[in-house]
């Protein structure tokens, strides 16, 4: 997909993750997406398990609804919860869901960094990197390692961007351990 012949459709950005607990680093690459590639809407999709982590420290209902409130002024980012809806928390579904009920809406996966790295290992990243956008926002301390993994040089010429701005030095595993 070009990402600089997109200017007529509606654009739809999806950020998602476990937001155990959501901050404001999801705020500001959401800001920045939006600004940057004139993104309409973004969703913040709230997975129950990453298939990638342990438990979430914080039940499902805690972290939706504190995702709600620190986004309450941002009325472009809705948060929502589709795994019972697509019987899937899988990334691949939740696009091609989003994708069939919104006709003719460019999609823009958001990612950080460290997501990045292990992106081939997701169940089919190729399908995902040829069904939308992907973003990468840089995250301190993951900038070579993404930009040298083996997906930024895959996908990095069609379908990735990876986009540089000022970071905020703050992740949910940090506010977990305060």
């Amino acid at each position: 997909m070009d990402l600089d012949k997109q200017e007529n459709k509606k654009k739809i950005g999806i950020l998602g993750g476990t937001f155990d607990p959501a901050h404001k680093g999801h705020l500001s690459i959401s800001r920045e997406a939006k600004k940057k590639f004139g993104i309409n809407k973004i969703i913040w999709a709230i997975t129950k398990k990453n298939p990638f982590k342990d438990k979430s420290s914080l039940s499902l209902n805690k972290r939706i609804n504190f995702a709600k409130k620190i986004t309450k002024k941002y009325l472009f980012i809705k948060v929502k919860y589709f795994e019972d809806k697509i019987k899937s928390n899988r990334t691949v579904d939740l696009i091609k869901y989003i994708k069939k009920n919104n006709k003719n809406t460019d999609i823009f996966f958001i990612m950080g960094a460290d997501s990045l790295i292990n992106f081939h290992k997701w169940k089919n990243s190729d399908l995902i990197s040829s069904i939308c956008n992907i973003l990468v926002f840089d995250r301190d301390r993951y900038k070579a390692k993404s930009l040298s993994s083996r997906s930024f040089k895959k996908y990095s010429k069609k379908s990735l961007k990876f986009v540089k701005f000022n970071k905020v030095n703050i992740s949910s595993s940090k506010l977990r351990k305060i």
